[in-house]
């Protein structure tokens, strides 16, 4: 019986025509063809996007913004591991300006593709030291399946360039398809590679006399010729709505981790210190201070735990109920605040930090205070104005007047660019990801605390890590590559190089 059933099926597909076929498996409300503004989407929301939940606060562990209550974090404790070195969000970037329907079209997604790839290569250089460029995504053009690595001084004079042809492209295209960010803007992408560029010179600072890269020319010219961010409407940022995966990373639905985190003591005693009343805006008060008759407007009650502390003791405060959790807007809100990569507010101390070396003569002072002026207004308007989220204690433009007003920076230079950096730091509270420890490792600031007890960098337990470990992958498929890299830049004397989380990178290395 199965024998004759088979072939009567057999039978039925066979008079069965190829084209009936194809028109009951093809989707009509599919596209069938792969367009540019759906490559650029992709590539975009990859840049700019977070992680959601826990994935969302690990950066913000590492730059001590909050303390990880579940069990002992490596982050927080400054346990690092092998980092990532994958290119593949951007493997089709080449594409978009081929797709493109008209020739200023083309010019714009060029632009996109150009920024896209210094991104990638910065963060993956930024975290790791030598990396794969010249030799990078060529393993479909031309079989290059091994790149080789090149120096990160290379990969940064590479970086640069491609940040200018991106200008250069934009400004020949026009307003483009499929941007969630900046709706096709080509102005406003001008202004975030230009913004973007200055950052990438400030990382830098400590090669700012080589004379092949010319730092403080590049930062000049930029400032004085280029289209910059100049408000927080330039910021680089996604916008959330209360649409599944556009909601807000840590919305408390579907989440269950919103009971772990709480505030840093380097955040909450440094806004403290400044009596700042974004401490209302990031944090809760501790519940013990408020049954001890405290109000919720009170700089006092609120209570930062020191994120070196040993675990142990770090679950006896949770226990004691004296301790402030996050601010219920990044819980309750499910669109709450839009998550930046990079803001107005921190151009404005990129310039000012520039101004404080001697790079650039703009006031410090003045630059020190638009950023600061510009975190409380984009706290503020991204903010419902209730008491449950400032606590009464509101970012109005009244108080952000008075306060910026009576903003200094001490005398010294090294003095100026500690207060500039902290305000920088306080100004990115859960916002823009690695770019805090990355200001951190290259200048000491903030002088986070560092406990020797409870730090598993066991080879330097007074120390923060200051690279990523090369991934496994690298080691089973490129080898002699990688093997080639580790040795060029950590190989000392005996050129037996060592892959490890605490040797300088060239960016990092004053001696090189």
């Amino acid at each position: 019986m199965k024998k004759i059933v088979t072939y009567l099926l057999i039978g039925l597909l066979g008079t069965t025509s190829c084209s009936k076929f194809e028109e009951i498996n093809t989707n009509p409300e599919a596209t069938e063809k792969v367009t540019s503004a759906m490559i650029a989407t992709r590539i975009i929301l990859n840049l700019a996007n977070q992680p959601t939940q826990k994935g969302f606060l690990q950066p913000y562990m590492l730059n001590k913004s909050i303390v990880w209550t579940e069990f002992p974090e490596s982050f927080q404790y400054n346990g690092f591991g092998a980092g990532s070195l994958s290119f593949t969000a951007i493997n089709d970037a080449h594409f978009m300006p081929q797709f493109a329907t008209t020739e200023k079209l083309a010019k714009s997604y060029e632009g996109l593709m150009y920024f896209a790839r210094a991104v990638k290569f910065f963060e993956a250089t930024m975290d790791l030291g030598d990396i794969p460029y010249s030799d990078a995504l060529k393993g479909e053009t031309d079989k290059q399946y091994f790149p080789k690595y090149d120096t990160q001084k290379e990969v940064f004079i590479g970086i640069l360039k491609e940040l200018e042809l991106a200008d250069q492209a934009f400004a020949a295209g026009d307003n483009f398809a499929g941007d969630p960010i900046y709706a096709g803007n080509i102005t406003k992408w001008r202004k975030l590679v230009n913004t973007y560029t200055l950052n990438v010179l400030l990382q830098l600072s400590i090669k700012e006399n080589d004379a092949d890269l010319k730092i403080k020319t590049r930062f000049q010219q930029v400032l004085a010729n280029k289209p910059i961010f100049t408000t927080n409407a330039d910021n680089y940022q996604l916008i959330r709505s209360d649409k599944a995966g556009q909601q807000y990373p840590f919305y408390k639905v579907g989440n269950n981790f919103t009971i772990y985190p709480t505030m840093s003591a380097e955040i909450v005693d440094r806004l403290k210190a400044r009596s700042d009343r974004r401490l209302f805006y990031y944090g809760h008060p501790s519940p013990k201070k408020i049954e001890g008759g405290m109000t919720a407007a009170n700089f006092d009650a609120y209570v930062g735990i020191d994120p070196s502390m040993k675990y142990d003791n770090i679950q006896k405060i949770k226990t004691s109920n004296d301790y402030s959790k996050l601010n219920d807007r990044y819980l309750e809100i499910a669109t709450g605040e839009p998550t930046q990569q990079l803001s107005y507010a921190q151009l404005c101390f990129m310039i000012a930090e520039a101004a404080a070396r001697g790079w650039v003569s703009e006031s410090a002072l003045a630059w020190h205070k638009k950023g600061v002026e510009a975190s409380m207004q984009f706290i503020y308007e991204n903010t419902p104005n209730t008491t449950q989220f400032h606590h009464g204690m509101p970012l109005d433009a009244a108080y952000i007047s008075t306060y910026v007003g009576g903003l200094t920076l001490p005398a010294g230079v090294e003095a100026q660019i500690e207060e500039i950096i902290t305000q920088k730091y306080l100004a990115s509270f859960l916002q823009s990801e690695f770019n805090t420890y990355y200001d951190y490792r290259r200048t000491g600031y903030p002088k986070w605390k560092i406990n020797p007890e409870s730090s598993l960098n066991s080879e330097a337990p007074t120390k923060i890590p200051v690279r990523w470990r090369y991934p496994a992958t690298e080691y089973e498929y490129n080898t002699e590559n990688v093997d080639a890299a580790v040795k060029r830049q950590f190989g000392g004397k005996d050129n037996s190089g060592v892959d490890d989380v605490n040797r300088l990178m060239w960016i990092l290395d004053p001696q090189k």
